[in-house]
């Protein structure tokens, strides 16, 4: 196993990649990442955003979360929260789930990745201007060599993404697309 690194794909949980899986080319570059990193024995993690039953994590005055603390939904047991079927999630490929926008906070994955001995993120998923880029930061902070792959993520916002991958990604990862980094792994 390729333990100093590890493939991060984020958010890819159906009640968000179902928004951009009718385009049925929208996931196909998670796909083929996943396939590249399983290939090359990198492991692959999967984050997730969940709640407990009843929200107990989320305040009223969180702008982001609070809406779905009152209209229900992303709890830790539901459709919602489980991996997009379409990513083949293997057995011994581990599930974090989050509390908040970046996959640290709330979650054991810096325990993980140290277990792991992992020192290089692959980091992909929805959205570009959420998970990614607040899980990029974060990771860049904690001193983790860092790679985007461009084409494994997606926004709601074209702008949004095209400015963060070419603009403000490169200042502290490397931004690749899926088939630059599969190539590079081979």
């Amino acid at each position: 196993m390729t333990a100093n690194k590890a493939l991060l794909i984020m958010d890819l949980q159906n009640g968000i990649a179902s928004r951009y899986a009718e385009n049925p080319d929208a996931l196909a570059p998670f796909q083929q990442a996943a396939r590249a990193a399983r290939k090359a024995d990198i492991p692959v993690i999967f984050v997730r955003v969940a709640f407990r039953e009843g929200y107990p994590e989320v305040p009223a005055q969180n702008k982001m979360f609070s809406g779905i603390s009152q209209h229900g939904g992303m709890t830790e047991t539901e459709w919602a929260t489980e991996i997009h079927e379409s990513l083949e999630r293997q057995p011994n490929e581990p599930l974090v789930t989050k509390r908040r926008v970046s996959a640290f906070s709330g979650s054991d994955l810096e325990v993980l990745l140290r277990g792991l001995g992992v020192q290089e993120l692959i980091l992909s998923g929805i959205a570009t201007s959420g998970v990614v880029l607040s899980t990029l930061r974060e990771a860049a902070d904690k001193d983790y060599s860092l790679k985007v792959l461009s084409d494994a993520c997606l926004d709601g916002d074209p702008e949004v993404h095209r400015v963060l991958t070419e603009k403000v990604f490169p200042r502290q990862a490397e931004v690749l697309t899926v088939e630059e980094w599969a190539a590079a792994i081979e």
